[in-house]
């Protein structure tokens, strides 16, 4: 099964529907993140919160990203303590691609940055335009797990002439 999602759909199939049923991970990897809130059980929620659910419920969450996010996300970031040690996280400034990979058995690739004017979560004339591929095809899925892993490990960090701006580069 592979579909093509715009806009809202970004945010139910992937934010509200496929990220929290995860049971073993989810990467996600994206060029910009924000304070996004996301409406679960009647009510609006930190998608920090969801990560942090996922973390107590032993799901491993990765995240990279290309740049610090601002204060607002901090501050919900701050809330939940159990991100502080559980949410492994890499600053990358070559992150351009956005991938939210869930268990390894769903991924979503597209336009969307990890925003809420990204993936849909605001209002009809406050998003953006996005579209992407919601996918659970086993070759797709194993090339984009694939790209995730090699930056993850550090593959290209060697030739990398961005180094002094990636704190967090595994390849010193």
């Amino acid at each position: 099964m592979t579909q093509l999602l715009f806009n809202k759909d970004i945010y139910t199939k992937v934010i509200q529907e496929s990220i929290p049923k995860a049971k073993e991970f989810v990467w996600i990897a994206t060029a910009d993140i924000k304070d996004m809130y996301v409406l679960q059980n009647g009510s609006m929620r930190p998608f920090l919160a969801i990560l942090a659910d996922l973390i107590s419920r032993r799901v491993e969450v990765r995240l990279m990203h290309a740049k610090e996010p601002g204060p607002n996300f901090r501050k919900d970031f701050d809330a939940y303590p159990v991100l502080f040690g559980g949410l492994e996280r890499m600053l990358c400034p070559r992150i351009h691609f956005k991938i939210v990979i869930v268990d390894g058995i769903t991924a979503y690739t597209g336009s969307a940055n990890l925003t809420g004017a990204g993936m849909g979560a605001k209002g009809d004339n406050n998003r953006n335009f996005e579209n992407g591929i919601l996918t659970k095809d086993p070759a797709l899925l194993s090339q984009l797990l694939e790209q995730f892993d090699s930056v993850w490990r550090g593959d290209f960090c060697s030739k990398c002439k961005r180094k002094a701006y990636c704190g967090d580069c595994p390849v010193k």
